[in-house]
Protein backbone atom coordinates (compact mmCIF):
# COMPACT_ATOMS: atom_id res chain seq x y z
CA UNK A 1 0.00 0.00 0.00
CA UNK A 2 1.37 3.24 -1.02
CA UNK A 3 2.23 5.52 2.12
CA UNK A 4 2.70 9.09 0.08
CA UNK A 5 -0.59 10.24 -0.79
CA UNK A 6 -0.48 11.83 -4.03
CA UNK A 7 0.17 15.53 -4.11
CA UNK A 8 -2.19 18.48 -3.99
CA UNK A 9 -2.50 21.40 -6.71
CA UNK A 10 0.12 23.56 -5.80
CA UNK A 11 -0.77 26.87 -3.66
CA UNK A 12 1.35 29.89 -4.29
CA UNK A 13 3.11 31.99 -2.00
CA UNK A 14 0.37 34.06 -0.05
CA UNK A 15 -2.46 31.38 -0.39
CA UNK A 16 -3.98 29.71 2.84
CA UNK A 17 -2.75 26.32 3.48
CA UNK A 18 -4.29 23.80 5.67
CA UNK A 19 -4.37 23.09 9.51
CA UNK A 20 -1.37 21.43 10.79
CA UNK A 21 -2.46 20.64 14.01
CA UNK A 22 -6.28 19.15 15.77
CA UNK A 23 -7.73 19.57 19.03
CA UNK A 24 -7.10 15.84 19.27
CA UNK A 25 -3.27 16.40 19.24
CA UNK A 26 -1.48 14.43 22.39
CA UNK A 27 1.01 17.15 24.28
CA UNK A 28 3.60 16.19 22.14
CA UNK A 29 1.86 15.99 18.84
CA UNK A 30 1.50 19.60 19.49
CA UNK A 31 4.50 20.38 20.28
CA UNK A 32 6.12 18.89 16.98
CA UNK A 33 3.39 20.57 15.28
CA UNK A 34 4.08 23.84 16.59
CA UNK A 35 7.70 23.53 15.00
CA UNK A 36 6.41 22.29 11.52
CA UNK A 37 4.23 25.64 11.55
CA UNK A 38 7.09 28.12 12.82
CA UNK A 39 9.26 26.51 9.92
CA UNK A 40 6.19 26.56 7.58
CA UNK A 41 6.01 30.34 8.52
CA UNK A 42 9.75 31.14 8.51
CA UNK A 43 9.53 29.92 4.81
CA UNK A 44 6.94 31.96 3.97
CA UNK A 45 8.18 35.00 5.80
CA UNK A 46 11.25 35.07 4.57
CA UNK A 47 10.16 34.59 0.72
CA UNK A 48 6.80 36.46 0.54
CA UNK A 49 7.96 38.35 -2.40
CA UNK A 50 8.67 35.34 -4.33
CA UNK A 51 6.17 35.01 -6.54
CA UNK A 52 7.49 31.50 -7.80
CA UNK A 53 7.45 29.71 -4.09
CA UNK A 54 5.23 26.69 -4.16
CA UNK A 55 4.25 24.58 -1.71
CA UNK A 56 2.44 21.23 -1.39
CA UNK A 57 0.61 19.94 1.73
CA UNK A 58 0.50 15.49 1.73
CA UNK A 59 0.55 12.91 3.97
CA UNK A 60 3.82 10.13 4.56
CA UNK A 61 2.61 7.26 6.86
CA UNK A 62 -0.35 9.86 8.83
CA UNK A 63 2.39 12.39 9.30
CA UNK A 64 1.37 15.53 8.02
CA UNK A 65 4.02 16.90 5.15
CA UNK A 66 5.00 20.20 3.32
CA UNK A 67 7.09 20.20 0.61
CA UNK A 68 8.41 23.78 -0.50
CA UNK A 69 10.36 25.27 -4.21
CA UNK A 70 10.38 27.78 -6.51
CA UNK A 71 8.57 26.47 -9.65
CA UNK A 72 11.49 29.03 -11.78
CA UNK A 73 14.36 27.09 -10.85
CA UNK A 74 13.25 23.30 -9.96
CA UNK A 75 11.99 20.46 -12.60
CA UNK A 76 8.39 19.72 -10.85
CA UNK A 77 9.13 16.02 -12.44
CA UNK A 78 12.24 15.83 -10.55
CA UNK A 79 9.66 16.13 -7.33
CA UNK A 80 7.33 13.34 -8.53
CA UNK A 81 10.12 10.99 -9.17
CA UNK A 82 12.08 11.75 -5.95
CA UNK A 83 9.42 11.60 -3.67
CA UNK A 84 7.60 8.52 -5.55
CA UNK A 85 10.42 6.14 -5.12
CA UNK A 86 11.48 7.13 -2.04
CA UNK A 87 8.20 6.50 -0.34
CA UNK A 88 6.46 4.27 -2.62
CA UNK A 89 9.01 1.33 -0.70
CA UNK A 90 8.44 -0.95 2.00
CA UNK A 91 11.23 1.02 4.11
CA UNK A 92 9.94 2.39 6.64
CA UNK A 93 10.32 6.19 6.81
CA UNK A 94 12.46 6.68 9.62
CA UNK A 95 14.77 4.47 7.38
CA UNK A 96 14.41 6.17 4.17
CA UNK A 97 15.42 9.23 5.65
CA UNK A 98 18.27 8.52 7.42
CA UNK A 99 20.02 6.13 4.56
CA UNK A 100 18.36 7.40 1.32
CA UNK A 101 21.03 9.74 -0.39
CA UNK A 102 18.95 11.82 -2.27
CA UNK A 103 17.70 13.66 1.39
CA UNK A 104 20.03 15.89 2.81
CA UNK A 105 18.90 16.46 6.44
CA UNK A 106 19.92 20.06 8.05
CA UNK A 107 18.68 22.13 10.87
CA UNK A 108 20.19 25.82 9.90
CA UNK A 109 17.37 27.90 8.29
CA UNK A 110 19.90 30.09 6.60
CA UNK A 111 20.89 26.82 4.70
CA UNK A 112 17.24 26.08 4.11
CA UNK A 113 16.66 29.64 2.04
CA UNK A 114 19.63 29.24 -0.08
CA UNK A 115 18.59 25.85 -1.24
CA UNK A 116 15.64 27.28 -2.12
CA UNK A 117 17.22 30.17 -4.13
CA UNK A 118 19.37 27.27 -5.76
CA UNK A 119 16.84 25.15 -6.96
CA UNK A 120 16.59 22.49 -4.42
CA UNK A 121 13.00 21.66 -2.75
CA UNK A 122 13.07 22.05 0.90
CA UNK A 123 11.13 19.24 3.19
CA UNK A 124 9.26 19.53 6.14
CA UNK A 125 8.26 16.52 8.17
CA UNK A 126 5.54 16.58 11.06
CA UNK A 127 7.57 15.20 14.10
CA UNK A 128 11.27 15.40 12.44
CA UNK A 129 13.26 18.37 13.93
CA UNK A 130 15.66 17.91 11.15
CA UNK A 131 14.61 19.97 7.17
CA UNK A 132 15.40 17.66 4.39
CA UNK A 133 16.66 18.79 0.98
CA UNK A 134 16.23 17.68 -2.43
CA UNK A 135 18.23 18.01 -5.61
CA UNK A 136 15.63 19.12 -7.74
CA UNK A 137 16.71 22.47 -9.70
CA UNK A 138 16.31 22.86 -13.32
CA UNK A 139 19.67 22.86 -15.27
CA UNK A 140 19.86 24.87 -18.54
CA UNK A 141 22.72 25.31 -20.26
CA UNK A 142 24.69 25.12 -23.40
CA UNK A 143 26.72 22.65 -24.71
CA UNK A 144 30.30 23.08 -24.54
CA UNK A 145 32.19 24.03 -27.92
CA UNK A 146 35.28 25.57 -28.98
CA UNK A 147 36.16 28.95 -27.09
CA UNK A 148 35.71 31.88 -29.90
CA UNK A 149 38.98 33.75 -28.72
CA UNK A 150 41.15 30.71 -27.84
CA UNK A 151 40.84 28.63 -31.35
CA UNK A 152 43.80 26.30 -31.91
CA UNK A 153 44.77 24.26 -35.38
CA UNK A 154 45.28 21.11 -33.01
CA UNK A 155 44.08 19.94 -30.31
CA UNK A 156 41.33 19.94 -27.83
CA UNK A 157 37.96 22.18 -29.40
CA UNK A 158 36.31 22.27 -25.57
CA UNK A 159 35.17 25.14 -23.64
CA UNK A 160 34.19 26.20 -20.34
CA UNK A 161 30.39 27.18 -20.40
CA UNK A 162 28.16 29.29 -18.20
CA UNK A 163 27.77 26.32 -15.62
CA UNK A 164 29.99 25.19 -12.93
CA UNK A 165 29.27 21.90 -12.32
CA UNK A 166 30.15 21.32 -16.15
CA UNK A 167 33.79 23.04 -16.05
CA UNK A 168 34.65 21.49 -12.70
CA UNK A 169 33.23 18.10 -14.91
CA UNK A 170 35.73 18.95 -17.81
CA UNK A 171 38.66 19.61 -15.55
CA UNK A 172 38.20 16.11 -13.41
CA UNK A 173 38.09 14.51 -16.76
CA UNK A 174 41.62 15.23 -17.64
CA UNK A 175 42.67 15.55 -14.11
CA UNK A 176 41.69 11.81 -12.63
CA UNK A 177 43.42 12.24 -9.58
CA UNK A 178 42.98 11.91 -6.13
CA UNK A 179 45.33 14.87 -5.28
CA UNK A 180 43.04 17.43 -7.28
CA UNK A 181 41.27 19.67 -4.27
CA UNK A 182 38.13 21.83 -5.12
CA UNK A 183 36.84 24.57 -2.74
CA UNK A 184 34.03 26.04 -2.98
CA UNK A 185 33.10 29.78 -1.67
CA UNK A 186 30.69 32.37 -2.20
CA UNK A 187 30.97 35.79 -3.26
CA UNK A 188 28.42 38.86 -3.21
CA UNK A 189 25.78 39.74 -0.81
CA UNK A 190 23.09 39.57 -2.84
CA UNK A 191 23.71 37.50 -5.94
CA UNK A 192 25.73 34.92 -3.87
CA UNK A 193 27.91 33.56 -6.72
CA UNK A 194 29.55 30.23 -6.37
CA UNK A 195 32.85 30.39 -7.07
CA UNK A 196 35.97 27.51 -6.85
CA UNK A 197 39.76 27.08 -6.80
CA UNK A 198 41.67 24.35 -8.48
CA UNK A 199 44.62 23.13 -7.54
CA UNK A 200 46.80 19.59 -6.78
CA UNK A 201 47.48 19.38 -3.43
CA UNK A 202 50.75 17.59 -4.14
CA UNK A 203 52.22 20.32 -5.93
CA UNK A 204 50.23 24.02 -5.52
CA UNK A 205 52.42 25.56 -2.24
CA UNK A 206 50.30 25.56 0.17
CA UNK A 207 51.55 29.51 1.23
CA UNK A 208 49.86 30.48 -2.22
CA UNK A 209 46.58 28.49 -1.68
CA UNK A 210 46.07 29.62 1.62
CA UNK A 211 47.00 33.23 0.06
CA UNK A 212 44.32 33.01 -2.77
CA UNK A 213 41.82 31.71 -0.54
CA UNK A 214 42.60 34.83 1.81
CA UNK A 215 41.95 37.13 -1.04
CA UNK A 216 38.38 35.52 -2.29
CA UNK A 217 37.25 35.35 1.25
CA UNK A 218 37.82 39.33 1.85
CA UNK A 219 35.66 40.54 -1.30
CA UNK A 220 32.84 42.08 0.21
CA UNK A 221 30.26 43.36 -2.64
CA UNK A 222 26.89 43.18 -3.30
CA UNK A 223 27.43 41.41 -6.53
CA UNK A 224 29.53 39.61 -9.51
CA UNK A 225 28.94 38.12 -12.83
CA UNK A 226 32.14 37.78 -14.64
CA UNK A 227 35.80 37.11 -13.98
CA UNK A 228 36.59 40.96 -14.16
CA UNK A 229 35.00 42.09 -11.09
CA UNK A 230 37.03 39.57 -9.37
CA UNK A 231 40.02 40.17 -10.94
CA UNK A 232 40.53 44.15 -9.63
CA UNK A 233 40.04 42.52 -5.80
CA UNK A 234 42.87 39.59 -6.36
CA UNK A 235 45.23 41.79 -8.52
CA UNK A 236 48.46 42.85 -6.44
CA UNK A 237 48.81 45.98 -8.36
CA UNK A 238 45.51 47.59 -9.59
CA UNK A 239 47.11 50.26 -11.17
CA UNK A 240 49.41 48.19 -13.41
CA UNK A 241 48.39 48.21 -17.02
CA UNK A 242 49.58 44.66 -17.00
CA UNK A 243 47.19 41.61 -16.44
CA UNK A 244 48.24 40.25 -13.77
CA UNK A 245 45.93 37.00 -14.19
CA UNK A 246 45.37 34.65 -17.26
CA UNK A 247 42.13 34.49 -18.20
CA UNK A 248 41.24 31.24 -20.50
CA UNK A 249 38.36 29.24 -21.73
CA UNK A 250 40.28 25.95 -22.38
CA UNK A 251 40.16 22.73 -20.13
CA UNK A 252 43.31 21.96 -21.63
CA UNK A 253 45.17 25.24 -21.00
CA UNK A 254 43.88 25.04 -17.41
CA UNK A 255 44.88 21.19 -16.70
CA UNK A 256 48.48 22.20 -17.49
CA UNK A 257 48.13 25.59 -15.39
CA UNK A 258 47.32 23.51 -12.55
CA UNK A 259 50.21 20.70 -13.01
CA UNK A 260 52.16 23.25 -13.09
CA UNK A 261 51.34 24.75 -9.86
CA UNK A 262 49.35 27.39 -10.40
CA UNK A 263 45.49 27.77 -9.26
CA UNK A 264 42.46 28.00 -11.30
CA UNK A 265 39.56 30.16 -10.48
CA UNK A 266 36.26 28.87 -11.79
CA UNK A 267 32.64 31.02 -11.35
CA UNK A 268 29.29 30.46 -11.81
CA UNK A 269 27.81 32.14 -14.54
CA UNK A 270 30.99 32.43 -16.47
CA UNK A 271 33.15 30.33 -19.15
CA UNK A 272 36.19 32.49 -17.99
CA UNK A 273 38.79 30.62 -15.71
CA UNK A 274 41.23 32.39 -13.90
CA UNK A 275 44.23 31.25 -13.57
CA UNK A 276 47.17 32.75 -10.95
CA UNK A 277 49.69 33.25 -10.79
CA UNK A 278 51.21 34.12 -13.97
CA UNK A 279 53.71 35.88 -15.48
CA UNK A 280 54.29 37.76 -18.54
CA UNK A 281 55.57 35.25 -21.16
CA UNK A 282 52.73 32.99 -20.22
CA UNK A 283 50.60 35.47 -22.11
CA UNK A 284 52.95 34.91 -25.24
CA UNK A 285 52.24 31.33 -25.21
CA UNK A 286 49.46 29.19 -27.14
CA UNK A 287 48.06 25.72 -26.64
CA UNK A 288 49.21 25.16 -30.49
CA UNK A 289 52.88 25.53 -29.14
CA UNK A 290 52.46 22.37 -27.55
CA UNK A 291 50.67 20.13 -30.57
CA UNK A 292 53.58 21.32 -33.47
CA UNK A 293 56.98 20.27 -33.71
CA UNK A 294 59.21 21.87 -31.19
CA UNK A 295 61.15 23.87 -33.59
CA UNK A 296 57.77 25.09 -34.77
CA UNK A 297 56.53 26.58 -31.44
CA UNK A 298 59.36 28.18 -30.64
CA UNK A 299 59.47 29.98 -34.01
CA UNK A 300 55.82 31.42 -33.47
CA UNK A 301 56.49 31.74 -29.69
CA UNK A 302 59.48 34.22 -31.03
CA UNK A 303 56.95 36.02 -33.67
CA UNK A 304 54.49 37.20 -30.86
CA UNK A 305 57.79 38.20 -28.36
CA UNK A 306 58.52 40.18 -31.06
CA UNK A 307 55.37 41.55 -32.13
CA UNK A 308 54.67 43.06 -28.25
CA UNK A 309 58.07 45.46 -29.38
CA UNK A 310 56.72 46.21 -32.54
CA UNK A 311 52.91 47.43 -31.26
CA UNK A 312 54.61 49.34 -28.80
CA UNK A 313 57.38 50.69 -30.63
CA UNK A 314 56.68 51.45 -33.92
CA UNK A 315 55.03 54.14 -34.26
CA UNK A 316 56.96 55.56 -31.81
CA UNK A 317 60.33 54.63 -33.74
CA UNK A 318 58.22 56.31 -36.87
CA UNK A 319 57.91 59.82 -35.02
CA UNK A 320 61.50 59.87 -33.62
CA UNK A 321 63.02 59.39 -37.16
CA UNK A 322 60.50 62.19 -38.90
CA UNK A 323 60.89 64.50 -36.31
CA UNK A 324 64.37 64.55 -35.10
CA UNK A 325 66.36 61.94 -36.30
CA UNK A 326 66.48 61.81 -40.08
CA UNK A 327 70.07 60.66 -40.41
CA UNK A 328 69.25 57.10 -39.94
CA UNK A 329 66.85 56.93 -43.08
CA UNK A 330 68.98 55.02 -46.16
CA UNK A 331 69.98 57.67 -48.68
CA UNK A 332 67.65 56.22 -51.12
CA UNK A 333 64.25 56.69 -48.93
CA UNK A 334 65.35 59.98 -47.60
CA UNK A 335 63.51 61.56 -50.64
CA UNK A 336 60.37 59.64 -50.78
CA UNK A 337 59.94 59.81 -46.37
CA UNK A 338 60.21 64.09 -47.39
CA UNK A 339 58.00 63.91 -49.81
CA UNK A 340 55.14 62.06 -48.25
CA UNK A 341 55.53 63.90 -44.95
CA UNK A 342 55.77 67.29 -45.60
CA UNK A 343 52.71 67.48 -47.09
CA UNK A 344 50.96 67.02 -44.04
CA UNK A 345 49.99 70.33 -42.17
CA UNK A 346 50.60 68.73 -38.91
CA UNK A 347 53.43 67.47 -36.74
CA UNK A 348 53.73 63.44 -36.87
CA UNK A 349 52.18 63.25 -33.49
CA UNK A 350 48.97 64.45 -34.65
CA UNK A 351 48.71 62.28 -37.80
CA UNK A 352 49.82 59.18 -35.86
CA UNK A 353 46.84 59.95 -33.24
CA UNK A 354 44.56 60.71 -35.97
CA UNK A 355 45.33 56.98 -37.49
CA UNK A 356 45.49 55.10 -33.78
CA UNK A 357 42.29 56.06 -32.84
CA UNK A 358 40.62 55.60 -36.25
CA UNK A 359 41.87 51.77 -36.42
CA UNK A 360 40.53 51.86 -32.53
CA UNK A 361 37.57 53.11 -34.10
CA UNK A 362 37.07 50.35 -36.57
CA UNK A 363 38.28 47.93 -34.20
CA UNK A 364 35.52 48.57 -31.44
CA UNK A 365 32.75 48.56 -34.16
CA UNK A 366 33.53 46.03 -35.95
CA UNK A 367 33.66 43.90 -32.35
CA UNK A 368 30.09 45.46 -31.10
CA UNK A 369 28.34 44.92 -34.40
CA UNK A 370 26.99 41.21 -35.85
CA UNK A 371 29.81 39.28 -37.06
CA UNK A 372 29.17 39.13 -40.71
CA UNK A 373 28.25 43.11 -40.48
CA UNK A 374 31.50 43.22 -38.73
CA UNK A 375 34.26 41.79 -40.76
CA UNK A 376 32.36 44.14 -43.77
CA UNK A 377 32.95 47.63 -41.51
CA UNK A 378 36.63 45.73 -40.95
CA UNK A 379 37.75 45.68 -44.41
CA UNK A 380 35.78 48.16 -46.01
CA UNK A 381 36.10 50.75 -43.48
CA UNK A 382 39.71 50.22 -43.41
CA UNK A 383 40.33 50.45 -46.91
CA UNK A 384 38.07 53.45 -48.01
CA UNK A 385 39.12 55.15 -45.05
CA UNK A 386 42.81 55.04 -45.52
CA UNK A 387 42.74 55.60 -49.13
CA UNK A 388 40.64 58.57 -48.76
CA UNK A 389 42.61 60.21 -45.90
CA UNK A 390 46.06 59.40 -47.72
CA UNK A 391 44.04 61.43 -50.76
CA UNK A 392 43.45 64.12 -48.87
CA UNK A 393 46.50 64.65 -47.61
CA UNK A 394 46.19 64.77 -43.96
CA UNK A 395 48.03 61.47 -43.47
CA UNK A 396 51.33 60.13 -45.40
CA UNK A 397 51.65 56.56 -46.69
CA UNK A 398 54.14 55.49 -44.82
CA UNK A 399 51.94 56.05 -41.63
CA UNK A 400 49.20 54.24 -42.90
CA UNK A 401 52.04 50.84 -43.54
CA UNK A 402 53.00 51.87 -39.44
CA UNK A 403 49.73 51.91 -38.32
CA UNK A 404 48.52 48.53 -40.34
CA UNK A 405 51.90 47.10 -39.03
CA UNK A 406 51.33 47.89 -35.48
CA UNK A 407 47.71 46.82 -35.44
CA UNK A 408 48.06 43.12 -36.97
CA UNK A 409 51.38 42.78 -34.38
CA UNK A 410 49.16 43.70 -31.62
CA UNK A 411 46.18 41.38 -32.64
CA UNK A 412 48.86 38.36 -33.06
CA UNK A 413 49.02 38.29 -29.13
CA UNK A 414 47.12 35.13 -28.01
CA UNK A 415 45.47 36.70 -24.68
CA UNK A 416 42.87 39.57 -25.80
CA UNK A 417 43.81 41.68 -22.07
CA UNK A 418 47.78 41.31 -23.22
CA UNK A 419 46.52 42.52 -26.58
CA UNK A 420 44.16 45.56 -24.79
CA UNK A 421 47.40 46.68 -22.52
CA UNK A 422 49.85 46.37 -25.73
CA UNK A 423 47.49 48.82 -27.88
CA UNK A 424 47.19 51.45 -24.77
CA UNK A 425 50.88 50.88 -24.00
CA UNK A 426 52.20 52.52 -27.43
CA UNK A 427 49.89 56.14 -26.79
CA UNK A 428 52.85 56.85 -23.99
CA UNK A 429 55.76 55.55 -26.02
CA UNK A 430 54.84 58.26 -28.78
CA UNK A 431 54.51 61.05 -27.05
CA UNK A 432 57.78 60.88 -25.19
CA UNK A 433 59.13 60.07 -28.92
CA UNK A 434 57.91 63.45 -29.99
CA UNK A 435 59.10 65.36 -27.23
CA UNK A 436 62.83 63.74 -27.25
CA UNK A 437 63.19 61.27 -29.93
CA UNK A 438 65.04 58.11 -29.42
CA UNK A 439 65.86 59.08 -26.17
CA UNK A 440 62.46 59.37 -25.31
CA UNK A 441 61.35 56.24 -26.38
CA UNK A 442 64.85 54.71 -24.35
CA UNK A 443 63.63 56.53 -21.24
CA UNK A 444 59.70 54.96 -21.68
CA UNK A 445 61.53 51.65 -22.17
CA UNK A 446 63.77 52.03 -18.81
CA UNK A 447 60.57 52.66 -17.12
CA UNK A 448 58.38 50.01 -18.14
CA UNK A 449 61.32 47.40 -17.93
CA UNK A 450 61.65 48.43 -14.39
CA UNK A 451 58.00 48.01 -13.78
CA UNK A 452 58.02 44.57 -15.15
CA UNK A 453 60.34 43.69 -13.01
CA UNK A 454 59.20 45.19 -9.77
CA UNK A 455 56.02 43.73 -10.76
CA UNK A 456 54.23 40.25 -8.80
CA UNK A 457 51.46 38.30 -9.08
CA UNK A 458 50.72 36.80 -5.62
CA UNK A 459 54.09 37.27 -4.89
CA UNK A 460 55.83 35.76 -7.79
CA UNK A 461 58.20 37.80 -10.06
CA UNK A 462 56.48 38.78 -13.03
CA UNK A 463 59.09 39.01 -15.26
CA UNK A 464 60.29 35.71 -14.33
CA UNK A 465 62.22 33.96 -15.61
CA UNK A 466 64.32 36.60 -17.17
CA UNK A 467 63.90 39.04 -13.58
CA UNK A 468 64.77 37.12 -11.49
CA UNK A 469 67.04 34.85 -13.69
CA UNK A 470 66.13 31.04 -14.12
CA UNK A 471 68.01 29.30 -16.84
CA UNK A 472 66.36 26.27 -16.62
CA UNK A 473 62.73 27.75 -17.06
CA UNK A 474 64.32 29.37 -20.02
CA UNK A 475 63.35 26.24 -21.92
CA UNK A 476 59.79 27.36 -21.87
CA UNK A 477 60.17 30.85 -22.61
CA UNK A 478 61.24 32.39 -25.37
CA UNK A 479 62.17 28.73 -26.74
CA UNK A 480 60.03 25.36 -26.51
CA UNK A 481 62.24 22.74 -26.07
CA UNK A 482 61.20 19.20 -27.06
CA UNK A 483 58.71 17.88 -24.23
CA UNK A 484 60.95 14.76 -23.50
CA UNK A 485 63.77 17.60 -22.33
CA UNK A 486 60.72 20.08 -20.13
CA UNK A 487 61.34 17.38 -17.63
CA UNK A 488 61.24 20.20 -14.65
CA UNK A 489 58.12 22.57 -13.49
CA UNK A 490 58.76 26.12 -13.17
CA UNK A 491 60.51 27.70 -10.17
CA UNK A 492 58.78 31.36 -10.69
CA UNK A 493 55.49 29.31 -8.86
CA UNK A 494 57.96 27.23 -6.00
CA UNK A 495 55.71 24.07 -6.74
CA UNK A 496 56.29 21.15 -4.00
CA UNK A 497 57.31 19.26 -6.48
CA UNK A 498 59.57 20.05 -9.51
CA UNK A 499 60.22 17.37 -11.16
CA UNK A 500 57.35 16.24 -13.33
CA UNK A 501 58.71 13.47 -15.41
CA UNK A 502 61.85 11.42 -15.49
CA UNK A 503 64.42 10.75 -18.69
CA UNK A 504 61.82 8.33 -21.17
CA UNK A 505 64.16 8.09 -24.19
CA UNK A 506 67.07 6.03 -22.72
CA UNK A 507 66.10 3.69 -25.77
CA UNK A 508 67.83 6.95 -28.51
CA UNK A 509 71.04 6.07 -27.65
CA UNK A 510 72.60 8.92 -30.08
CA UNK A 511 70.83 11.34 -27.37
Amino acid sequence: MKRLTRLKQPKMNGQSSEASTNSSSSPSHAKTSNLLIKNQQFIESTLSDAGDLQRRHFKIEDKKASLYYLSSVTEYEKIERMLGSAFDSKRSLDDMLEHAAMFVPTNSKNKVIEALLEGRSVLLIDGEEMIYLLDTGSIIKRDTAEPMNEKVVRGSHEGFVEDLGTNVHLLRRRISSRQLAIQYHKIGTDTNTSVCIVYMKNIANPQLVQEVSKRIDSIEMDMTFSPGFIEEFLEDSTFSPFPQVLNTERPDRTMAAVMDGQIAIMIEGSPTCIITPITFFAFYQSPDDYNSRFYVGTFYRMIRILSFLIAILLPAIYIAVVGFHYEVIPNDLVLPVKTSVEQIPYPPIIEAIIMELTIELIREAGVRLPSPIGQTIGIVGGLVIGDAIVTAGLVSNIMIIVVALTAIAAFVVPSTEMNTSVRILRFPFMFAAATFGFFGISFAGMLLLIHLCKLESFGIPYFSPVAPFQWKDLKDTFLRMPVWLMNLKPTAYKPLKRRQQGYSRRWAKNE
